[in-house]
């Protein structure tokens, strides 16, 4: 929109249309002109990048899990009003959002500049814009690191203290040994989707492959190194989107969600200054890798030197002493090493359960043609699942509501790769419908989209049975290889089940005792769910409910997809 007393575009051409009748082609010209000079400046650029005559506008994508201390420092920064040599004012627009996201956005020129939680996202950037541009070169730039955390197993202490803790070394070797001797005990590592769980996943691999350096493609894929990683990954609770979800379960859940889990060190430190020591980091003495959080320029076509400037602007405010410093009270390892990790008052301390001495092995990030075999290869090793969808069809969720549902549960089945897990699908109105028994994806993925295809609505809401029916069918299973899960959805309240929901929660807690736990993930679906029962039945399995609409429930299911 132009400034008040300005001459707008629409106002010209209004004005000067009285005189095209008299001054013809000559006038015509004319208003062409003036509103090519007074278009908006902003109406080519991306949404997310803001620039004018006195500004330069840096549109910064970063990953969630540093929103609090990179928006105080992007906050700072603008607040300095630093210029570039021409007078142009350094304008820094930070957006939170997941790395693989990142990765197909800065194809489209939607970011100058990016800062992922790891370095190997910035492969994944450039392989998307080779996709798209085949002759485009690289788009990922000058790249520099401001802030590291390495990849710790985060334990509750006393479940540390009885695997031998402060004075054993542990490592992964001491994982499966505990959930060896111990079918209760319940461990994590997020899915390679996330850094966190491909360079947990990684470290897996170069711990079965016996070497710290130079992991080869023969080397992930020798059979001694598969059975390893098998025999650890079988012990796996189930997997998950990202760390700060397993944060913000750890929050909400406490002591009982898992013994151990996968997160970067910062996360740890963070939990403990809020909450007192509980978590303590072990870092794995075959090796440990590092959330390296570069920040790096994106070089587009359309990239101007301003904007060039802008990048190095920010870099170098994020390199001063004093932001490094407030980097570590943050809990990241600065990465000006004149910086004292021992120093009085740095949070990477015994007191916050961290060891600023180690890791005292850092493992090497292989060749991207390495991880690409070793997420191959995860998919071969992984724990295999047995999953229920559990779907309301009753007549709430006729129109729009099941539309979106149909395409969401395809979304799900569409992010299982392994064709060796199993899915079932069954269905829940007045009554209960089994519409496709659990079956092989290799064998069921053209029978499971075909009914989800034919989702017709009608009828009450009998959640309770068709989640009881889902349970029972696994129990009666008695698959302990696998996870046993049941993902369940409904947009609206009970009203037609013969089962209640104190008897089912029983029946799920009695269940999570046993050798054969069954974990269910809930989706209330818009505003009419009954979240609170929903809540329930996923506290008393283990797992959790979260809130969808019709704009979000197929991310929703494609985030449920990663737990398995």
């Amino acid at each position: 929109m132009a400034k008040q007393g300005t001459v707008q575009p629409a106002r010209s051409r209004s004005c000067l249309t009285t005189l095209v009748l008299s001054i013809i082609l000559a006038s015509v010209a004319c208003v062409i002109a003036v509103a090519f000079l007074l278009r908006d400046p902003d109406e080519d650029t991306p949404p997310s990048i803001t620039t004018n005559r006195r500004e330069v506008g840096l549109a910064l994508a970063y990953s969630p899990e540093k929103a609090a201390i990179l928006t105080a420092l992007v906050d700072d920064f603008n607040a300095s009003r630093t210029e570039l040599p021409n007078g142009k004012r350094v304008v820094v627009s930070a957006t939170s959002i997941s790395p693989d996201q990142m990765a197909t956005g800065a194809a489209t020129n939607a970011f100058h500049a990016v800062s992922p939680d790891s370095s190997i996202w910035l492969t994944e950037i450039d392989r998307h814009w080779s996709a798209r541009v085949p002759e485009g070169g690289a788009l990922v730039g000058e790249t520099t690191r401001y802030m590291v955390s390495p990849v710790v197993i985060a334990m509750w202490e006393d479940v540390a203290t009885g695997l031998g803790y402060p004075d054993a070394n542990l490592g992964w070797k001491d994982l499966l040994n505990a959930a060896a001797n111990d079918p209760q005990f319940k461990w994590s590592h997020p899915s390679t989707n996330s850094a966190s769980g491909l360079l947990s996943t990684l470290a897996l691999f170069y711990a079965g492959a016996g070497t710290q350096r130079d992991l080869t493609e023969e080397l992930a894929t020798a059979q001694s190194t598969l059975d390893y990683v098998e025999a650890l990954e079988k012990t796996v609770r189930y997997y998950g989107e990202g760390e700060l979800a397993v944060m913000q379960q750890i929050e909400e859940k406490g002591r009982t969600y898992l013994d151990a889990f996968v997160v970067q060190e910062q996360l740890l430190v963070d939990y403990n200054q809020r909450y007192g020591r509980q978590l303590v980091a072990i870092y794995p003495f075959e090796g440990t890798l590092w959330e390296d959080h570069p920040l790096a320029l994106l070089e587009h076509p359309d990239r101007t030197d301003d904007e060039r400037l802008a990048y190095q602007a920010f870099r170098d405010y994020l390199l001063s002493a004093d932001v490094q410093k407030r980097i570590l009270t943050a809990g990241y390892r600065p990465t000006d090493l004149s910086i004292d990790l021992n120093q009085v008052g740095s949070p990477i301390s015994a007191t916050n359960g961290a060891d600023p001495s180690q890791p005292s092995t850092t493992l090497q990030i292989p060749s991207a043609a390495v991880i690409e075999v070793v997420r191959n290869a995860w998919q071969y090793t992984k724990r295999r699942a047995n999953i229920f969808l559990v779907v309301d069809v009753s007549g709430s969720m006729e129109g729009a509501n099941i539309e979106q549902e149909r395409l969401a549960l395809q979304a799900f089945l569409d992010q299982i790769q392994s064709d060796q897990e199993r899915v079932g699908l069954i269905l829940f109105a007045s009554n209960v419908y089994e519409a496709v028994p659990l079956t092989l994806v290799s064998d069921g993925r053209a029978e499971l989209s075909q009914a989800f295809s034919g989702l017709t609505a009608g009828g009450n809401t009998a959640l309770l049975d068709g989640v009881n029916a889902a349970v029972t069918k696994l129990v009666d299973l008695n698959d302990g290889e696998r996870i046993n899960a049941i993902v369940a959805m409904t947009d609206g309240k009970e009203n037609s089940s013969s089962v209640s929901l104190q008897q089912l929660t029983r029946k799920l807690q009695a269940q999570a005792g046993t050798d054969l736990p069954v974990v269910v993930f809930c989706i209330a679906y818009g505003r009419g769910a009954d979240y609170s029962a929903l809540s329930a039945l996923a506290e008393a399995s283990g797992g959790f409910a979260r809130e969808g609409d019709t704009a979000t429930i197929q991310d929703l299911y494609k985030v449920l997809s990663t737990y398995f």
